[in-house]
């Protein structure tokens, strides 16, 4: 069936893409690597497409052993947070990529960027720079650049609302030093669920502009509402009860960078650990970064993809763009290697928008739900140990032979 936009929609849409339009979104990647590892079984054979977000996860996939990794974003400025990234890698010492991507914020960082980095930078990705190096300088209200981009400002947001409304910052602290899940548990049931979950805050996590600056759009908002018992609100109070009372904490560098605005040694994304920084400057190599779309980007790509990282930008496709989904999914099939393996994730419960889609294969037209072989099982295994946890459902999905 489909689905008249309504005004709500429309409004829904616009204020999206005035937040997107021109700035930064995600400071990190919001996707679990270590899954993203099992479920693609990685090698030196492997060329990857991925969307590249904040970058964290194209680095992940190159030090896991990926050939080749693509990533690809139709904002430039995501793509000038990886291109920085890759620059630091490659001009400074261990420490001082520590200091702006660990620490999130360096007194040096304007010294480092105009002495170091900026030369590495293409034209668009140093226009962007040359702007906003301070946001690792840290001065101001959000000291940290894991408190910059729209997500890092929703962040600090709610941190200083638990911090000053509810004097939360005590019991916060005793959440992050906690060693095990049973300690964890115990302290947010005593001294933490009962301030926080108030309805202005869930009148707040529900409003379109919240959800924006978290970079989820109306279509992904929607397939909540419908899908789960308490809508919006609920899925996310759901999403950090199970982070905080079910899975181990003290590594989760996801949700504690948002608490803390920065990284530590022992809690940070693989790209910044010590023992992968030299691998990381040889590895790097092998990152082609491309501000364009996914179906442009294969349309002019090699054949002879093997793996295929969507993150969750197919719900939104589904309800504002079907037709440019075909094209997509045509795209994919025709610079597939033969068993090319596809990753995604939903903000729904099941992803149903895929299995009737009419898409060409083998010179005929055909429905993808019968080319796409799903490992279930093992998705959904992965799933109940993904330390984010935000997403409905994740997929695992093999492409013809």
């Amino acid at each position: 069936m489909i689905r008249t936009h309504t005004a709500q929609d429309k409004l829904n849409t616009r204020i999206f893409r005035a937040v997107h339009r021109h700035n930064l979104i995600y400071n990190t990647c919001w996707e679990d690597p270590a899954l993203d590892r099992q479920a693609l079984d990685l090698g030196p054979d492997d060329r990857l497409m991925v969307i590249t977000s904040a970058g964290c996860n194209a680095l992940d996939y190159l030090l896991a052993g990926c050939g080749e990794v693509n990533a690809v974003d139709v904002n430039p400025i995501q793509n000038a947070l990886l291109e920085l990234k890759t620059a630091a890698c490659r001009t400074l010492d261990y420490d001082s990529f520590f200091s702006l991507f660990g620490k999130g914020r360096s007194p040096y960082a304007r010294q480092m960027y105009f002495d170091s980095i900026r030369p590495e930078l293409s034209g668009p990705a140093r226009a962007y720079w040359d702007k906003h190096v301070g946001f690792f300088l840290g001065k101001g209200w959000r000291k940290s650049f894991y408190f910059r981009g729209t997500s890092g400002l929703l962040a600090k947001l709610v941190l200083t609302n638990a911090h000053v409304a509810h004097q939360l910052r005590d019991p916060i602290e005793e959440l992050l030093e906690a060693r095990s899940v049973e300690e964890q548990s115990e302290i947010y049931h005593s001294k933490i669920r009962h301030r926080i979950w108030t309805p202005w805050l869930k009148w707040f996590l529900s409003r379109s502009l919240t959800l924006s600056l978290l970079g989820v759009p109306g279509p992904q908002a929607e397939e909540i509402t419908t899908q789960y018992p308490g809508g919006i609100s609920q899925f996310i109070r759901d999403a950090v009860e199970a982070v905080v009372t079910e899975l181990p904490f003290h590594d989760n560098y996801f949700w504690r960078v948002y608490f803390q605005g920065h990284y530590t040694h022992k809690c940070c994304p693989e790209y910044l650990r010590k023992e992968n920084f030299d691998r990381l400057r040889t590895v790097v190599q092998r990152l082609k970064i491309h501000t364009t779309t996914v179906t442009d980007f294969l349309r002019h790509a090699e054949p002879g993809m093997s793996r295929f990282v969507l993150l969750d930008h197919m719900d939104w496709m589904s309800f504002h763009n079907p037709a440019g989904l075909v094209e997509e999914w045509n795209a994919i099939l025709d610079r597939a290697r033969p068993g090319a393996r596809a990753i995604f994730r939903s903000a729904g419960l099941k992803v149903s928008y895929l299995d009737h889609l009419s898409v060409a294969h083998r010179g005929r037209e055909v429905e993808l739900g019968g080319l796409l072989r799903y490992n279930s099982s093992f998705a959904a295994e992965l799933h109940r140990k993904d330390r984010v946890h935000t997403y409905g459902s994740f997929y695992i999905a093999d492409l013809p032979d």
